[in-house]
């Protein structure tokens, strides 16, 4: 039986790999590489010349049956992504199913990944947490998913690629609120590296004039205790104060008549005004 090595490679700065991972990429007799292009500016910095081999989503359904046939053979194969560690957003995983249910030897190399790297230095809870990778490519798919995650208490982390960032949080803005904070990282490691913790509405403004450039991870701060516990619909509280403050009451009074009308604290009603965005 073969076996396969799931690798971690850096996600941009090249120190970032670790010395069995440099050995097995040497010792391989074959390396599956996301872009073998990419890959080779890793192999070539460190003097590797093991055979290398193009596997990626468009080609896992021909490619995999070759990887299986050659850890038929019992060679060792050494799994790669552009960055990080193979398997998370990636067709590993259908690889390593097919590889276990072979029977052939299933091993990690670990190190880098972008998505706990980010979840680490955002500054938001890190336990628990859940990843989800890469948002839905099309609108609806995407909404769909923020509806069923907004009530969701556990720091998230999500990636988005560069040209779908904008209309990706402007989703988040419309349906977890402009206020509902998050942490992007922007080209982890790498000399434009970027780390901007603001609320979504911010992070909308920001990307609208500066054009996003790389790849992105999100990791959005869970919905918060104040809002969970907060009774009726915040949307519909904000809109009751803001008329009576239209009509010439102040802030505390509004949110006192708001409160005794819908059976809230004028605190929590407080808060809905707050948290909701204008």
């Amino acid at each position: 039986m073969g076996e396969l090595y799931l690798c971690a490679t850096p996600l941009g700065n090249l120190e970032d790999i670790s010395l069995r991972a440099l050995r097995v990429l040497r010792e391989a007799d074959l390396i599956a590489a996301e872009d073998t292009r990419h890959t080779r500016k890793l192999l070539s910095h460190y003097g590797i010349h093991t055979p290398s081999t193009s596997f990626f989503e468009h080609n896992q359904v021909t490619k995999i049956p070759y990887l299986l046939e050659e850890l038929g053979k019992g060679k060792t194969i050494a799994l790669v992504t552009d960055a990080g560690l193979p398997g998370l957003a990636d067709p590993g995983y259908p690889l390593v199913q097919a590889a276990l249910a072979q029977g052939h030897r299933v091993t990690v190399v670990p190190g880098a990944s972008a998505g706990v790297a980010a979840l680490v230095i955002s500054g938001f809870r890190p336990h628990p947490f859940y990843f989800h990778g890469f948002l839905p490519r099309e609108k609806g798919e995407r909404q769909e998913l923020l509806k069923e995650l907004r009530e969701e208490g556990r720091t998230g982390v999500f990636y988005e690629v560069p040209h779908r960032l904008q209309k990706s949080l402007q989703d988040f803005v419309e349906i977890w609120g402009g206020s509902r904070r998050v942490c992007i990282a922007r080209e982890l490691t790498k000399q434009f590296e970027e780390v901007l913790r603001c609320t979504f509405s911010e992070a909308a403004e920001h990307f609208r004039e500066n054009p996003p450039r790389g790849e992105f991870t999100l990791v959005t701060e869970g919905k918060r205790e104040a809002e969970q516990a907060l009774p009726g619909d915040p949307q519909a509280v904000r809109g009751a104060v803001e008329a009576l403050l239209q009509a010439g009451a102040d802030l505390p009074a509004a949110c006192k008549a708001v409160g005794r009308a819908l059976g809230l604290s004028r605190s929590e009603v407080y808060r809905a005004y707050h948290l909701v965005e204008g």
